[in-house]
């Protein structure tokens, strides 16, 4: 007699898992009807998304209060969940400006996982614990598991290792509240219910993922000066398409033309925060350097001569 292992049992009933009836007819659809199906799916995500608020808003404040602490924030999953995290950290340092160390994706697997699945690589917790040590995680760090289905051993392992290093831990996770059970300071569990492909969880549950993250990183950049009003004001000019935003996002503010703010952001060493407190601060290079770090790189009280004073 074959005895159903436990890992089937658990499978089975997580939500990510479920069959979704709405989709049960899809193999023999037309393909107007298959993207009708996903486009009707897709729209719930942004609703589940929107119920775990409250619990984005507190990682964003220990993200905040880490950077500012000398921390970083380092994502740990597989497959989809892992890849959504390497590439959600490598749009800050264009984004923002920041250092590439300053978020971190970490992947059962390794790189090559990035671009091929490496079978069996997330079932081990181990490998998740090692993980953080080759990186040099330490106490003032956070550290954010990403598995949809929650029960991913390299996420458990990285997660349940940084509580033991002191770090700060977040799980972003598409299982509901009621059924996590894992010691971290803070879950998101937006359930976005039954794929449109049974168990294919880089559909909905990876658009939620990909929301999430979106959340995480922009509100943390924005608490931490990187924009201001609503524009990128800490890019880095590593391309042509940048450079010229940089010059779009000077005009847009000050009102100045082309070749004026081409002139300025010359002047103020190609950085588009200096070249803004420059301007309407009417101040040379040093002294809107000055206001800047005074500032802690909010452009705002910057541009009044003020010090930031954090809330």
């Amino acid at each position: 007699m074959i005895r159903v292992p436990p890992l089937f049992e658990e499978i089975q009933h997580l939500a990510t898992e479920q069959r979704n009836p709405r989709s049960v007819g899809i193999d023999t659809a037309p393909v107007p009807t298959i993207l009708e199906i996903m486009n009707a799916e897709d729209r719930l995500v942004a609703e589940a998304v929107g119920t775990q608020l409250e619990w984005i808003g507190q990682a964003v404040d220990i993200i905040v209060n880490a950077f500012r602490s000398g921390g970083r924030l380092f994502y740990a999953g597989a497959g989809t969940s892992g890849r959504l995290g390497i590439l959600d950290a490598s749009e800050c340092p264009p984004t923002f400006g920041t250092d590439p160390s300053l978020v971190q994706g970490l992947i059962a697997g390794g790189p090559p996982a990035v671009f091929q699945a490496q079978e069996g690589a997330e079932d081990r917790e181990e490998s998740g614990a090692r993980a953080l040590d080759e990186a040099g995680v330490r106490a003032a760090d956070v550290v954010c598991g990403i598995a949809a289905s929650r029960r991913t051993p390299y996420v458990i392992g990285a997660v349940n290792h940084a509580r033991k290093l002191g770090c700060k831990t977040l799980y972003i996770t598409c299982t509901p509240r009621e059924q996590f059970n894992i010691d971290v300071d803070v879950a998101i569990c937006p359930v976005v219910g039954p794929e449109v492909i049974m168990g294919s969880t880089r559909m909905k549950s990876g658009t939620a993922q990909k929301l999430v993250l979106n959340m995480l990183t922009t509100a943390s950049m924005i608490r931490m000066g990187k924009v201001y009003e609503n524009m990128m004001v800490d890019l880095q000019m590593t391309n042509a398409k940048l450079v010229e935003r940089s010059k779009r996002t000077v005009m847009t503010v000050t009102g100045i033309n082309y070749a004026e703010a081409t002139t300025l952001l010359d002047a103020a060493g190609g950085h588009v925060k200096t070249a803004l407190v420059m301007h309407l601060a009417d101040v040379d290079r040093a002294e809107a350097t000055r206001r800047l770090e005074e500032a802690a790189g909010f452009v705002r009280p910057a541009i009044e001569d003020q010090a930031y004073l954090p809330d």
